[in-house]
C-alpha cells in the first residue's frame, strides 16, 4: 500500500559545495540519496514529493563539512499481509516462483499454487502448467497474488504470496 509520509534525512556537505548553488545541490542530493531505498520500518521510498524545510547547516568540528537536516514529504510503499497485488514473474523453479511487485520481490511456493498446476522442467522456459495445459506460469507472465506474510529487515522487506484462492493467478492479457 502507498502512503505519503513526512520524513527527515541528514546530508553532510563538503565545503567545496558551499556557495550560491548549495540549495540546488542539497535538493539533488536528497533525491539521489533516498529515492529507491528501503527502510524496513517505513518501506520503500518511491519518490520525493517535496521539500518542507532545509535546516541551517552546522559545521562539523575537524572536518569542515556542514550537516543539514532536510525535512521532506515522500511516497512510501509498504506491503501488508492480506494485500492483493499484481506483479511480473521473474524466476521459476520446482520450489515455486518469484514475482516482482514494483520494488518488492514476492516468493510463491509450490505449496501455495493450485494443486492442478504442476512444474514442467522440460518446457522451455521452465513453467507451471495446469492439467489441460491452457494456463502456463512462466517468466515475464503477469500474475495476481495475495501476500500471506512479510518479514522486515533493517534495509529490506521479504514477502511470501499465494495464488491458491479465487480470482488469483495468471492475468490474461
Amino acid at each position: 500500500m502507498f502512503f505519503a509520509k513526512e520524513l527527515k534525512h541528514t546530508i553532510n556537505l563538503h565545503p567545496s559545495y558551499f556557495g550560491p548553488q548549495t540549495d540546488v545541490y542539497l535538493r539533488n542530493k536528497l533525491h539521489s540519496d533516498v529515492e529507491g531505498t528501503c527502510s524496513g520500518r517505513l518501506g520503500y521510498i518511491i519518490a520525493v514529493l517535496g521539500i518542507l524545510e532545509i535546516g541551517k547547516g552546522t559545521i562539523q568540528p575537524g572536518t569542515g563539512m556542514a550537516e543539514f537536516i532536510v525535512q521532506y514529504r515522500a511516497i512510501v510503499y509498504r506491503p501488508f499481509k492480506g494485500e492483493t497485488v499484481d506483479g511480473v514473474v521473474g524466476n521459476v523453479n520446482k520450489m515455486g516462483f518469484f514475482a516482482e511487485v514494483g520494488p518488492l520481490t514476492v516468493f510463491v511456493s509450490s505449496h501455495l499454487i493450485p494443486p492442478d498446476m504442476k512444474f514442467d522442467p522440460n518446457a522451455s522456459p521452465p513453467c507451471f502448467v495446469n492439467s489441460e495445459e491452457q494456463i502456463s506460469i512462466e517468466r515475464n507472465a503477469k500474475i495476481r497474488l495475495k501476500i500471506v506474510g512479510t518479514r522486515v529487515d533493517a534495509t529490506e522487506i521479504f514477502a511470501i504470496g499465494t495464488i491458491r484462492e479465487d480470482y488469483l493467478g495468471l492475468i490474461q492479457a
